[in-house]
């Protein structure tokens, strides 16, 4: 299982410059590249192949005056430049055809040295290495310290330096882990999730996980940044300096909900042998009135998180589908209520007279429907038994 470790560095001025012209070299040879493979398209012509524009826009252009500057960089950097641009023109075909997943990708664009993300891959064969007092050395930029919070499972694979737009730099290993190593003891519990805003998550044992908000309660600090950005004249250091203030800004919500994000789903793989989660149907909520919440709590993400380190912990997580009506059903007899309005927060099911909070009442259906969708995957094991609530191929609530 290949799993990516991310550090901060700190790079001194001297090896700043140094990156940042291995970046402006690898942006180059992947517009180069690109241009190329556009014109022939144009002309009619075959795509020129991988071998073909490296030997032009690298080997050779190192030779004319015009791009002689790229052999002040490592080889390996403009090399993984060019697959990057393979890798990329692959997800275009794909996703034409209908073979990829997931979103439509489009066709590659050209790189800008004002773009928010920048980065350079090393692989095994440029000879970088970590020094005995825990310094990254990279070629031809030295040595450059390393926050590390953490040690890595095995030897790193590759190492990419990524800048970002509020100029911090990352180094972001790739490990090789053996999974038999990770595998928590198992459990005997499982765990409904019902995502929401007013509380970010309900639990079927009926516990609550507040939403943070956090991009909610920046709000007005971005707000006042963004005005001073806009007020700075275009092209000048002061505005370069004020978009660098907004960019950090931005950086520390991001930051902040990745962290609870992480927190949150690691506590609940590893205190729980089954997850049980809806799947949400984020892009249709993000085209509604409550997209900036929506957006703001980042449902997918956190749902990718569980999904992974699920698989990494040897947990199951079971996605429950979002025309699942775990609102609707009262999860004590099954009763099934109808859609209600979501100003609705407490309902009294008409068959048994249970008060349902609606929250956990759903949290509770979501459970015992996993439960359901685990022994229909398992034939061979003995089902469980399922809750009253877990129906299957109910319209959306």
């Amino acid at each position: 299982m290949q799993l990516r470790y991310s550090f901060r560095i700190e790079p001194g001025p001297g090896q700043r410059t140094a990156l940042s012209r291995a970046f402006g070299c690898a942006r180059v040879v992947f517009n180069d590249c690109l241009r190329a493979r556009r014109d022939a398209r144009l002309a009619g012509l075959p795509y020129p192949t991988s071998a073909e524009l490296s030997k032009r826009f690298i080997t050779e252009a190192k030779k004319t005056p015009e791009r002689a500057w790229l052999a002040e960089v490592s080889a390996v950097v403009l090399q993984q430049s060019l697959r990057d641009l393979d890798a990329s023109y692959s997800s275009f075909f794909a996703s034409l055809k209908g073979t990829r997943k997931g979103a439509r990708v489009g066709e590659p664009r050209m790189k800008s040295k004002r773009d928010s993300r920048q980065t350079v891959r090393f692989t095994a064969n440029a000879r970088w290495s970590i020094t005995a007092d825990g310094k990254l050395n990279l070629p031809r930029i030295g040595p450059v310290r390393v926050r590390w919070s953490r040690t890595l499972p095995s030897v790193p694979t590759t190492v990419t330096v990524i800048k970002d737009a509020s100029g911090r730099y990352w180094a972001s290993f790739v490990v090789e882990s053996d999974p038999a190593n990770e595998i928590l003891s198992p459990l005997d519990t499982d765990q409904g999730i019902d995502l929401g805003l007013a509380h970010f998550a309900v639990m079927a044992d009926g516990s609550r996980v507040s939403s943070p908000r956090f991009l909610r309660r920046a709000e007005k600090k971005l707000c006042r940044e963004q005005r001073r950005l806009s007020r700075k004249a275009k092209g000048s250091k002061n505005r370069d300096k004020q978009r660098v203030k907004v960019a950090r800004a931005h950086a520390k919500v991001a930051d902040a909900r990745k962290d609870f994000h992480h927190k949150l789903s690691t506590k609940l793989i590893r205190e729980n042998q089954a997850v049980s989660v809806e799947t949400l149907s984020v892009k249709g909520l993000a085209r509604t009135r409550l997209a900036k919440s929506v957006h703001d709590a980042g449902w997918s993400t956190f749902i990718t998180m569980l999904e992974y380190k699920a698989t990494r912990y040897g947990r199951t997580l079971t996605k429950v589908g979002r025309t699942f009506p775990s609102s609707q059903v009262c999860s004590a007899c099954g009763h099934r209520d109808g859609p209600k309005p979501l100003h609705i927060r407490t309902w009294t099911c008409p068959a048994c007279g249970t008060r349902h909070d609606r929250d956990h009442n759903a949290g509770k259906n979501i459970k015992h429907e996993g439960r359901r969708i685990r022994a229909a995957q398992t034939p061979s094991a003995a089902p469980p038994t399922p809750g009253p609530g877990a129906l299957a191929g109910q319209p959306a609530r």
